[in-house]
């Protein structure tokens, strides 16, 4: 949902994120207070009597009955309607071949050809001075567009080009961007790339799920189908591999809020606990490769905070470096500690993937290997800072 404004009126645009639904409803921004209401114990007569009680708003009880039809025809409410859409989506999806690479075309060339053309010449302008590290177990790579994060991606992707190279088994844990309290979001599902098919290893998923609970695993799995942090890491993986395919287990994490609210302790939270035991259990003897797929800072008018200038620039730089000295430690408690001081008022959208790799990784000493500010909005008062960082 987003704001938009349309002739003068105020509008609220809504957008299906599961993509069930291929339609865009624009409702008066009035009728706000109406879609909040909505949560399935009301009718239209019901509803106008709490919007007239709550909010002194009076809507006739016709054009609350029309509001309702038309969100529940678009799949915009849960019910009968939405849910057999949401199984026949799941169903279509398992039952393809493979996971299709969602961007292809739009963030990135679906051709392999220009696709690696492409991606050859961020290495060759933004990582010429780069060398590739010998050995190491773990990764920190962006989620942003190409355009934007393409020099991060190529420094940090070429600095663990070999051991990329080196990997049997790659996994991935990447923010799930509407995941909710959905800590971790499996699929059987393998990626595919431009270059090819990454098997995901469905003996190692089902481990994963038997820890965590078969309906908790795969509560929310068609959000694999269009989230992006995966797909732009595994584009990189299979790219600096020379289009050899190896397996990926993908894992999309959802919100630490509750931690980050101190509502709860992640270093004791069961399914946290039980998750990276199945984990562990995984790439024990295999060649595997870490990855956390996530961006730091996200501030700014764009993402509701106040416009960025030098200074704001400043400590936003100071706040990230005392982030990555953690994270370069290997220090997951301390990582998450310090988000949880100050609220991450930055709001560090790879806090999940990334506090999770580095449990997973234990005492891994990390080299960032690449940092930038990216604009967020047409006026740069807005910023997403990202970082590549190789895990010896």
């Amino acid at each position: 949902m987003r704001h938009v404004v349309e002739n003068g009126r105020a509008l609220l645009l809504l957008r299906d994120p599961l993509a069930l639904s291929d339609r865009v409803l624009l409702v008066p921004q009035s009728l706000a207070p109406a879609l909040a209401l909505c949560d399935g114990t009301r009718d239209a007569g019901t509803l106008g009597a709490a919007l007239a009680l709550r909010y002194g708003i009076r809507v006739p009880t016709s054009r609350l009955r029309e509001m309702i039809a038309t969100l529940d025809e678009a799949l915009f409410l849960e019910g009968d309607r939405c849910e057999q859409a949401r199984r026949a989506a799941l169903a279509a999806y398992r039952a393809a071949p493979f996971r299709p690479p969602a961007l292809a075309g739009a963030a990135y060339p679906s051709d392999p050809e220009a696709l690696r053309a492409a991606l050859q010449g961020y290495l060759e302008t933004a990582a010429a001075d780069v060398q590739p590290a010998p050995e190491g177990r773990g990764v920190l790579s962006p989620h942003i567009d190409y355009p934007r994060g393409g020099p991060v991606y190529a420094r940090v992707w070429k600095r663990a080009a070999a051991m990329a190279r080196a990997a049997d088994l790659a996994v991935i844990l990447g923010t799930d961007h509407q995941g909710g309290e959905d800590l971790a979001t499996l699929t059987r599902q393998s990626y595919a790339t431009p270059y090819g098919v990454l098997p995901t290893p469905r003996e190692a998923v089902d481990a994963l799920a038997a820890a965590v609970g078969e309906e908790a695993a795969f509560a929310g799995e068609l959000r694999h189908r269009s989230e992006h942090a995966i797909e732009l890491a595994a584009i990189w993986l299979h790219h600096v591999r020379g289009g050899e395919a190896c397996a990926l287990l993908p894992i999309l994490c959802g919100s630490f809020v509750r931690f980050v609210r101190g509502e709860a302790d992640a270093g004791e939270d069961a399914t946290l606990t039980r998750l990276l035991a199945a984990l562990a259990s995984v790439i024990a003897g295999r060649r595997a490769l870490v990855i956390a797929a996530g961006d730091l800072s996200h501030v700014g008018p764009a993402f509701g905070g106040p416009p960025l200038d030098l200074n704001g620039r400043a400590r936003l730089r100071a706040a990230d470096d005392a982030l990555l000295r953690h994270v370069c430690a290997g220090d997951a408690p301390a990582f998450l500690s310090s988000l949880r001081s100050v609220s991450d008022r930055n709001n560090v959208c790879g806090l999940p993937p990334l506090y999770l790799a580095l449990r997973l990784l234990g005492s891994s000493a990390g080299e960032v290997v690449a940092y930038d500010c990216c604009p967020a909005d047409a006026s740069g008062a807005s910023v997403v800072s990202i970082a590549g960082v190789v895990f010896s």
